[in-house]
């Protein structure tokens, strides 16, 4: 098995109801339906260690690509093949592109609020809320760009429209999960919200997945960044 329980790197398990769960890192009890095969825990905090180091990568940039910021993102060691710090790289990276590309946004603040928001979003939210927090992120950029409260008219109505373009390219592929996959396809579908709807335009690239290898759950062809719809070779 490659990468799963971060302890002992057995495979997860997802149960039908929540259990009392201590976390293996840092102790802490709550309740949670996820764990490893040999009961480790890991608390949504203790996954996303590290993932404040994002805001310095972010205002150090100057690319319009947000592929490629989130990208960047994946390759630092806080980040797992899976995990809830998804739910705040998309809207992150997404913030910094749509700035680069001359959105008239506050980076630093954008970003602080991002974090705040995206955190809050579980782990497991894809199978077990409906709606995959790399989708809600894109959301959540949505929001954050527009200054969208719940009182709102305009920006009310898009942040959700965009979560539910980016839930609709989720769920027409399928599961199981992948947090790279969702990542991508959000980050797609927003990039072109963003031009439709505000008239700054992203960097859009083609993208190939690096990150086959590290899945045991990939889709193999069914997913449209694998290899093997782009030139033909192996997954992988």
């Amino acid at each position: 098995m490659k990468e799963e329980c971060l302890i002992c790197k057995a495979p997860l398990v997802y149960l039908e109801t929540d259990e009392e769960m201590e976390c293996a890192i840092c102790h802490k009890k709550e309740n949670s339906k996820t764990r490893c095969e040999n009961g480790h825990y890991v608390c949504n905090e203790c996954h996303m260690a590290g993932l404040d180091t994002i805001i310095g990568l972010c205002m150090n940039s100057t690319s319009k690509n947000p592929v490629e910021i989130i990208q960047s993102m994946m390759a630092l060691p806080f980040c797992h093949m899976h995990g809830p710090e998804h739910h705040v790289m998309v809207g992150a990276a997404l913030l910094t592109a749509f700035k680069n590309a001359g959105g008239g946004i506050d980076l630093g603040k954008s970003l602080v609020e991002m974090m705040n928001r995206g955190k809050k979003v579980p782990g497991g939210a894809c199978g077990f809320w409906g709606a995959c927090g790399a989708g809600i992120s894109s959301g959540m950029f949505v929001s954050i760009i527009s200054s969208s409260t719940p009182l709102s008219e305009e920006p009310f109505g898009l942040s959700n429209q965009m979560t539910a373009k980016s839930l609709a390219a989720i769920g027409e592929i399928g599961g199981p999960r992948c947090c790279k996959r969702d990542s991508y396809l959000s980050i797609l579908a927003a990039i072109d919200f963003a031009a439709e709807h505000f008239g700054v335009r992203m960097e859009k690239p083609d993208i190939v997945c690096r990150h086959a290898s590290l899945n045991n759950q990939c889709i193999g062809k069914r997913c449209p960044f694998s290899k093997v719809n782009h030139d033909g070779s192996t997954v992988g």
